[in-house]
């Protein structure tokens, strides 16, 4: 729990729609993102967008203390601000919260996939995508990485549920969330199972389907 109060005790993690409160002490959807972790135990993970780093701070605590001991790699060009420009503080912000085991990228994907880092991964167990919220930009950041998908990869968008106004980049890019149209064209996939949650921001988790043959 100690770890947890530390966590919630920087108000910057009480912010951008998972549902959290520092109140009860709840992590809100962030469970969800810790536990799958967990319970799943993947080796390579990709983290999609985040503001402060609530996300991939909760994945890469949850893979170290993993017995196989997993590794994430985090995508954000820093377009809001420039907290993710330094990579020198980038390194101290994480290891202020014990976690030693993510890559920041400072890119957009699109400039990632053009990157000789790129085509070294081999494969991913779990991906979250949570970038710049628009239904064309989640699309390209999941089938960026959809081929190297293992067959036990879980896939989690969030602001996925319904359009929000958001002016995190300035009042005069504001812009409309629409991720969830995509997930209205992905969730007719038929080799993909989904589960949709509807608290903060709301995620939506897709798993591909093990076919049996029969």
């Amino acid at each position: 729990m100690d770890w947890i109060n530390h966590f919630l005790s920087h108000s910057e993690f009480l912010e951008m729609g998972h549902g959290q409160s520092e109140e009860d002490k709840n992590l809100g959807l962030g469970w969800l993102y810790y536990s799958l972790v967990r319970i799943l135990k993947p080796t390579t993970g990709v983290c999609i967008g985040s503001w402060r780093g609530f996300v991939p701070i909760l994945i890469g605590k949850a893979m170290q203390e993993n017995i196989n001991k997993g590794g994430l790699i985090f995508i954000d060009p820093s377009l809001a601000d420039e907290f993710w420009t330094t990579p020198v503080k980038v390194d101290a912000w994480f290891k202020s919260f014990g976690i030693e085991n993510i890559r920041h990228i400072l890119m957009t994907t699109q400039e990632f996939t053009k990157h000789p880092s790129y085509s070294d991964i081999k494969e991913i167990d779990f991906l979250f995508i949570d970038g710049y919220h628009t239904a064309e930009q989640a699309k390209f950041d999941f089938l960026a990485f959809e081929s190297m998908l293992s067959d036990k990869a879980i896939i989690l968008f969030h602001d996925s549920i319904r359009p929000m106004v958001s002016d995190i980049y300035g009042d005069s890019k504001e812009y409309t969330h629409t991720v969830y149209q995509y997930m209205e064209e992905l969730k007719k996939r038929k080799d993909f199972q989904h589960l949709d949650f509807e608290e903060g921001s709301g995620v939506t988790v897709f798993k591909k389907i093990k076919f049996t043959g029969l």
